[in-house]
């Protein structure tokens, strides 16, 4: 039998649970609000989500030092409080009558803000207080907090703002958010060794070199990249591809894109037993693998359309990567020298964010030039090189985790 995992990595994963429950209502809820109390258009929403995902691609990079510079715990604390502000902002707004697409879009992107904080912070923080060889089991707790209030969080949402009125699914968030800065307020962070301070960019840049010169490092932030273009272009065609191909109606295609969360979850369960009973470059290359399966399940729907199978599709799509997230993160965090953790952490997270717009920009280009189904080819082609980048690597060599290397200018 495993030993427990200590004390303060279950305060984080309580912490992470409720900040990543507050985070998925908020999400799920502020466009259901302004489509519901501002009659608020496919411009409007368009606009919400892209202010919502910018301090991603913004402040990923940057934040990152700061992870590496000042306490990863107080640094996550101020995220937290500072999405917990912005919640209670949005539900003044709803109390008072004060509703606006601006101000909807404005708290938006500040509690976002907190969401980047929050996730390169983390990362950097668990190797700190979890010991090498729980890692893998550690990272799988997190990636379950994160897939349970992604299948939950949009449904709960949409239950409170029907039943209860948009105010409730805000004050839950709100009280969430709230509990996640009270857990981490008791969080005890190691001490680390003073590093020497240099310009903020020759820093940045010894990040960004470190991922691109690692063995392990450079193909998985390359496959990141393109899983994440591939992701953005099925997800720009599925929902009219749906509707007009597989004959789905609007709860169809909730179901089956619901799929998705569901599969999430199961992976996460499943990923300590997998990492158990392989060699961790073999449980690594599982995720893109899988992703191919996923693809190839949704193309098979142009030769026999299927609700059930595009169910099927987003189910792998759930499995597969979270498999890969867990694994990776934890390979992620095992190579990297502690004091650069949090940049690493940044320049990962930054690249998956720009590479979605691209995705996202590309099939909407290839869908109404060329149709869905060549979107869905074109994902699939996509899905097949990231998997070709990861097993044409030295991950393969992988029996279990390497020791970490020192770099310079950390």
């Amino acid at each position: 039998m495993q030993p427990p995992l200590p004390v303060p990595f279950q305060r984080l994963a309580w912490s992470n649970l409720a900040a990543q429950s507050a985070e998925q209502l908020s999400l799920a809820a502020v466009p259901l609000v302004a489509v519901l109390m501002l009659g608020a258009g496919p411009g409007e929403i368009g606009l919400l989500a892209a202010l919502q995902t910018l301090p991603f691609l913004l402040l990923s990079i940057p934040l990152g030092l700061l992870a590496d510079r000042v306490s990863r715990c107080r640094l996550m604390v101020a995220a937290e409080t500072l999405r917990a502000l912005s919640l209670l902002a949005l539900l003044a707004m709803v109390l008072t009558g004060q509703l606006s697409i601006a101000g909807l879009a404005l708290l938006g992107f500040i509690g976002a803000v907190g969401t980047v904080c929050f996730s390169v912070a983390a990362p950097a923080l668990v190797p700190a207080i979890v010991p090498r060889a729980a890692l893998a089991r550690a990272n799988g707790r997190l990636e379950l907090a994160r897939s349970m209030a992604f299948a939950g969080g949009p449904a709960l949402a949409g239950a409170l703002v029907a039943w209860a009125g948009a105010s409730s699914a805000f004050v839950l968030a709100t009280l969430l958010s709230g509990a996640a800065v009270a857990l981490l307020l008791g969080l005890a962070e190691p001490a680390r060794m003073p590093a020497a301070r240099r310009h903020a960019l020759l820093e940045i840049r010894d990040g960004a070199q470190f991922v691109w010169r690692q063995t392990y490092l450079r193909p998985m932030v390359i496959a990141g990249t393109v899983w994440n273009i591939a992701w953005f272009v099925l997800q720009a065609a599925y929902v009219p591809y749906a509707v007009r191909v597989l004959g789905l109606t609007a709860q169809g295609v909730g179901i089956t894109l619901g799929a998705y969360g569901a599969g999430m979850v199961i992976g996460a369960l499943l990923s300590p037993r997998v990492v158990a009973a392989m060699p961790f470059g073999r449980a690594i290359q599982l995720g893109p693998a899988v992703s191919v399966l996923a693809a190839a399940t949704m193309v098979a729907t142009l030769f026999a359309p299927s609700g059930v199978l595009a169910g099927l599709a987003f189910f792998l799509f759930g499995v597969g990567p979270i498999v890969w997230t867990i694994t990776s993160t934890t390979l992620r965090q095992s190579v990297t020298p502690h004091a650069m953790l949090g940049r690493v952490s940044a320049v990962f997270l930054a690249v998956n964010a720009g590479s979605r717009p691209i995705g996202a920009a590309l099939g909407g280009v290839v869908g109404a030039s060329m149709g869905e189904a060549a979107c869905l080819w074109l994902a699939l082609a996509g899905f097949v090189l990231q998997a070709a980048v990861i097993f044409a690597s030295q991950l393969h060599a992988l029996r279990q985790l390497p020791e970490p290397v020192a770099a310079a200018g950390q």
